[in-house]
C-alpha cells in the first residue's frame, strides 16, 4: 500500500485522498444547482378545483301527509245460514270455498214429516170447506122461509153464525196449509245472495235445531278493506281527504276506497281501533281474503320543501345543507330544520329561502367556500 504525507506530517492512504476529493466534489455540484435554482423566477399558485355538484332548487308546497296500514280484502255482509225448521241432514250441495248465485241449493233436511204435515192441512182444509159449504145452503134455504109461519129469526141467527164460524174455519185450514207447505219448502236451504261459503258448521246426518247454521255465506257484491287504526293514527284516518288501496298480489295499481265505518272502542286482543273502507273502485280479480296495504292522504297545512336524503349533511346533531351561491358558485353550510323524514326525501320547514339552490350529491366532500359547477337533475 502506498502512503503519502501532507505538510503537516500525517500520513494517508490512496482510497482516503479518493474519498476526500469525489466529496468535494459533490459539494460543488450541490451549490451550483442551489445557485441555478435561485436565480429561476417563482412558480404561478394553482388554481382552485372547481367541483361538479348535481344540485336541486328549492320549493315550498303543500305536501300531502300519508299513512299506510296493512289490511285484508272482506265481505261487508257475512251470514251464518240455518235451516228454519229442525230436522235431519240428508244432504249438502257446497263444499268449503265454493261460488255460489241467488237460489241456489246448499243443503236438504228429511221433508217427510212436512209433507205428512202438508197432506194433513190440506185434509182439514177439505173438511173445513165442506163444513162451511153445508152451514151456507142451510142458511140460504132458511132465509127462503122468511115471511112464513115456520120462520123464527132466533134461528137465522144461529145458522148465520154456523155460517160464520165455517167460514173462519175454511180461512184457517188455508192458512195451516200455507204453514205446512213452508214449513216443507224451508226443508231446502238455498242462497239468498251470490258468495262466497266461508265455513261450512254441519254435516250430513247431524240433526239440527231450528236455526241452528249449517255454512257461512260471504256476500261478494260489496267487499270492503278491514284495517286496525292505532290510537295515536285516529285522527289521520278522520281527517283524511283521500284512501287508495293496493292488492300485495298487484302492487303498483292503486284503487279508490271510502271510509264506511271506524270502530269507538279498540280491539280487546290487538289494542287497535277497527275501521272498514268500502271498495269504490274495485278490480275484477279481486278476492275476499286477499290483503291489501290501505294508504290515507291528508293535506299538509304547513310549506315544505323535499330535498333528496343524500343532500342532509349532519353538523354535529343537526342536520345542514350546501348552499350554493348562485353569483360566485360557491357553497356555505347552513344549518335547516327538517320537518319529517320519508324513505328516500326529507321535508324541510325552515333555514332555506324558496328558490335557493343547495348539493345533492356528495356533500361529504365539500367545504366552505368551495366553488363548484351546478348539474341540475335530468328532466324525467
Amino acid at each position: 500500500m502506498r502512503l503519502s504525507v501532507d505538510g503537516f506530517g500525517r500520513i494517508f492512504s490512496r482510497k482516503t485522498l479518493l474519498a476526500t476529493t469525489a466529496a468535494g466534489a459533490t459539494a460543488l455540484v450541490a451549490l451550483a444547482a442551489f445557485s441555478w435554482k435561485s436565480n429561476q423566477p417563482a412558480a404561478a399558485p394553482a388554481e382552485p378545483i372547481v367541483r361538479p355538484a348535481r344540485v336541486a332548487t328549492i320549493d315550498f308546497r303543500s305536501h300531502m301527509h300519508s299513512l299506510m296500514l296493512a289490511g285484508i280484502v272482506a265481505p261487508r255482509i257475512e251470514t251464518t245460514l240455518g235451516f228454519r225448521v229442525p230436522g235431519k241432514v240428508i244432504s249438502r250441495d257446497v263444499d268449503l270455498g265454493a261460488s255460489v248465485q241467488p237460489g241456489q241449493l246448499i243443503a236438504r233436511i228429511d221433508p217427510t214429516d212436512y209433507r205428512l204435515a202438508v197432506d194433513n192441512a190440506r185434509a182439514a182444509l177439505a173438511s173445513a170447506e165442506a163444513d162451511h159449504a153445508r152451514a151456507k145452503a142451510d142458511l140460504d134455504r132458511y132465509q127462503m122461509l122468511r115471511g112464513s109461519a115456520a120462520f123464527m129469526t132466533q134461528t137465522l141467527d144461529t145458522r148465520q153464525s154456523v155460517s160464520s164460524t165455517a167460514s173462519a174455519r175454511v180461512d184457517q185450514a188455508k192458512s195451516q196449509l200455507a204453514s205446512a207447505e213452508n214449513n216443507l219448502a224451508y226443508t231446502e236451504l238455498h242462497a239468498d245472495a251470490a258468495g262466497v261459503i266461508t265455513a261450512v258448521q254441519a254435516e250430513v246426518g247431524q240433526v239440527l235445531a231450528q236455526g241452528q247454521g249449517m255454512v257461512k255465506l260471504a256476500r261478494s257484491d260489496e267487499l270492503e278493506i278491514a284495517v286496525g287504526v292505532p290510537e295515536h293514527r285516529l285522527k289521520t284516518v278522520r281527517d283524511a281527504s283521500r284512501a287508495t288501496f293496493e292488492l300485495w298480489s298487484d302492487t303498483g295499481h292503486k284503487y279508490t276506497a271510502r271510509l264506511r265505518e271506524l270502530s269507538p272502542s279498540a280491539d280487546p286482543m290487538t289494542r287497535t281501533y277497527p275501521a272498514r273502507f268500502t271498495v269504490v273502485d274495485r278490480p275484477s280479480f279481486i278476492g275476499i281474503g286477499m290483503t291489501a296495504t290501505l294508504i290515507l292522504a291528508r293535506p299538509d297545512p304547513e310549506l315544505l320543501a323535499e330535498v333528496p336524503l343524500s343532500a342532509i349533511f349532519q353538523q354535529g346533531k343537526e342536520p345542514a345543507v350546501w348552499v350554493v351561491d348562485q353569483a360566485s358558485s360557491t357553497v356555505s353550510l347552513r344549518p335547516v330544520t327538517i320537518s319529517r323524514w320519508r324513505d328516500e326525501t326529507a321535508l324541510i320547514a325552515s333555514g332555506v329561502r324558496n328558490g335557493e339552490i343547495i348539493a345533492t350529491a356528495g356533500v361529504h366532500k365539500l367545504e366552505p367556500g368551495q366553488k363548484v359547477k351546478p348539474v341540475l337533475p335530468e328532466a324525467r
